[in-house]
């Protein structure tokens, strides 16, 4: 079998690397931008669907969102209803830095795909989203505890 998955890790690794060097600047570390982008993109999400949503675990996922409000790039509304749920807002200083990683994101797509067809670039988006799917099963399982059998 062909391993599939160290190229997906080759991949990943090199782009977020590439990112964390690029976005330094703005002092965001370690994907912190991760977290960001998609708090501009869902403005008032909750840490847990966060977490969720970028596949980390909630340690992982409270201590970015921490820097990131540290560093005035987010900030924690409470909600009207449930006082123990805090929404996360990005700031005006996160949606002044937010088109600059969108950009980049745009750009590394473009560079990642160039040389694809159409048709070829939508067959591997959906064949990745199939992988993501199966892999989410095994993400869930183990996240609740339970050990896989191999």
């Amino acid at each position: 079998m062909k391993d599939i998955l160290r190229e997906v890790g080759m991949i990943a690794r090199a782009l977020d690397s590439v990112s964390n060097i690029e976005f330094k600047k703005y002092d965001l570390t370690k994907g912190q931008y991760l977290y960001l982008v998609r708090i501009c993109e869902n403005p008032g999400i909750i840490q847990e669907k966060l977490a969720e949503m970028i596949k980390v675990d909630r340690t992982t996922a409270a201590r970015a969102i921490k820097k990131l409000e540290i560093n005035g790039f987010i900030e924690k509304n409470d909600d009207p209803y449930n006082q123990k749920i805090k929404k996360l807002i990005p700031t005006e200083k996160g949606m002044t830095v937010y088109p600059d990683i969108k950009r980049e994101n745009d750009y590394s797509n473009r560079v990642a795909l160039s040389g694809f067809s159409e048709s070829e670039v939508e067959m591997m988006l959906n064949l990745l989203e199939r992988v993501r799917k199966n892999v989410e099963k095994d993400w869930e399982f183990v996240k609740k505890g339970n050990k896989r059998n191999y």
